[in-house]
């Protein structure tokens, strides 16, 4: 019968007290674990899921799973070119099918419309993708990028500084509209007695936000909104679904307050308060910046840019419900592939074209990197850098290409992956192509016609995304 009151002599050697009184204290412990509390931050430990301690047993933050988890991803991706490619063949002529509401068809075949380009419409096509593609491009930030290679750990922390601003304020009508659809989703995900309080701030914002107020929306979301979900949460104690949008509530609303016209004038200023960049900046004042800001060719692209807007609509509709499982599948494939593409750590610039030419589909997905070989910057000052370009196409009646272009300043090398159907006529592809050069005033180098065994993967024509040296370092 186990002695509950401990009133006899413990067994020597067995006494838990005595044992406990001679352990040894160690701080930090890693064979204590933590109880998981939501409501306090408990110090680091070696439980499974978390990933705090690097490889050298410190303690500081790892944020390499991220990247690893990036890396992972890319290679799961489903081929964009594939999904893009089967999903527009699908939905040619088509009007009505199993699965899939009539509004759905008349969305794909509005987007089909899009694509039927002529030489001079896929020229104006692509030059809009390609400004899309690049944010900051321009005489200002060809100057900050050569303060920044150059300038002091000062100079660079206001110059990112500068940029971050600069991109929330370019994105204001993707954070407006974040802001919109997150409040809208939280009204309906908390009890009606405070969802319809919050639907008359709701509409009240959005009011603001068509006629330009911004400064008005700002007030109304940290001075009325944001306490008010801060209210219901401590009154009822709601972990569910609220909880993560009033999260991603607050980022909006600090990407809202950073980007605003007052947020970027102050960063800018802050450029100004050094000689070297005042000198480049020559006299530039606030007045024209936020002109040059406004009428970038960033701006007019993303305000003109149809294509996204409707495939962006269309994939809405499908995922929600509106088409058949097929159609599901390859949206959600080509929503995945995108978001990939756009990660902070992609260090390639991205390009999606489809287009119907003579009556036949292609689909060409592009990846361009400016520096694949930095030769500057590693102190091979006598030779350029190298640009290198890989092109995946895909053609109807035709098949699948892949194509990796290398240039150094005129000079373009050339490697072709094709169908064994096209690999016969290698040498006149390679004819047609060294005359393309040519007539463009590039000189050909090395150019290659092969038959494809199988499709490349980005991260073998651009090995650098491993290295992980030219993505945004997120812990910053």
């Amino acid at each position: 019968m186990p002695d509950l009151l401990g009133v006899t002599n413990a067994v020597p050697g067995t006494d838990a007290n005595l044992i406990n009184r001679n352990m040894p204290s160690i701080p930090n412990d890693p064979r204590l674990q933590n109880v998981p509390d939501l409501n306090r931050v408990s110090r680091p430990d070696n439980r499974a899921e978390r990933q705090d301690a690097g490889e050298d047993g410190s303690q500081a933050a790892r944020y390499d799973s991220n990247f690893l988890a990036f890396l992972q991803r890319m290679v799961e991706t489903p081929g964009l070119s594939r999904s893009m490619t089967e999903l527009l063949r699908t939905y040619q002529g088509t009007r009505v099918s199993s699965g899939m509401e009539e509004g759905i068809a008349v969305e794909m075949s509005s987007l089909l419309e899009m694509l039927k380009m002529d030489e001079g419409e896929f020229t104006s096509f692509f030059r809009s993708q390609m400004e899309l593609g690049n944010r900051f491009s321009g005489p200002l930030f060809n100057i900050l990028r050569e303060a920044y290679s150059g300038g002091s750990e000062v100079i660079r922390g206001n110059i990112l500084q500068f940029l971050k601003r600069y991109s929330d304020f370019s994105s204001t009508d993707h954070v407006q509209g974040n802001l919109l659809r997150t409040l809208t989703r939280l009204t309906r995900s908390i009890p009606a007695s405070y969802g319809n309080q919050l639907l008359n701030m709701v509409s009240e914002l959005q009011e603001k936000m068509s006629t330009g107020d911004r400064a008005g929306g700002l007030k109304l979301l940290q001075g009325s909104i944001m306490p008010f979900l801060a209210g219901y949460t401590s009154r009822t104690n709601d972990m569910g679904l609220s909880r993560t949008l009033i999260s991603m509530l607050a980022l909006d609303v600090a990407r809202y307050e950073s980007g605003s016209p007052e947020g970027v004038m102050q960063a800018f200023r802050q450029l100004g308060s050094s000689p070297q960049l005042r000198e480049k900046l020559g006299g530039l004042s606030e007045e024209d910046l936020l002109r040059l800001l406004e009428q970038s060719k960033f701006v007019k692209a993303a305000g003109q840019d149809q294509f996204a807007s409707r495939l962006t609509r269309t994939a809405h509709r499908a995922l929600r419900g509106g088409a058949g499982a097929e159609a599901q599948d390859s949206f959600r494939n080509i929503v995945f592939s995108f978001l990939i593409n756009e990660s902070v750590y992609m260090p390639l610039t991205h390009l999606a074209l489809p287009l119907e030419w003579n009556g036949r589909m292609m689909f060409s997905e592009l990846w361009a990197d400016p520096d694949a070989e930095e030769n500057l910057k590693h102190g091979r000052g006598d030779q350029d850098n190298v640009i290198r370009f890989l092109f995946k196409i895909d053609i109807q009646d035709l098949g699948f290409f892949d194509m990796v272009l290398t240039c150094r300043r005129e000079n373009v090398d050339l490697q072709i992956f094709g169908p064994p159907s096209v690999s016969g006529f290698a040498g006149t592809v390679q004819g047609e192509m060294s005359r393309i050069l040519s007539e463009n005033g590039l000189k050909p180098g090395a150019i290659q016609v092969q038959t494809m065994e199988k499709p490349l993967d980005v991260s073998s024509v651009f090995p650098k995304i491993f290295e992980g040296e030219n993505g945004i370092n997120v812990n910053a």
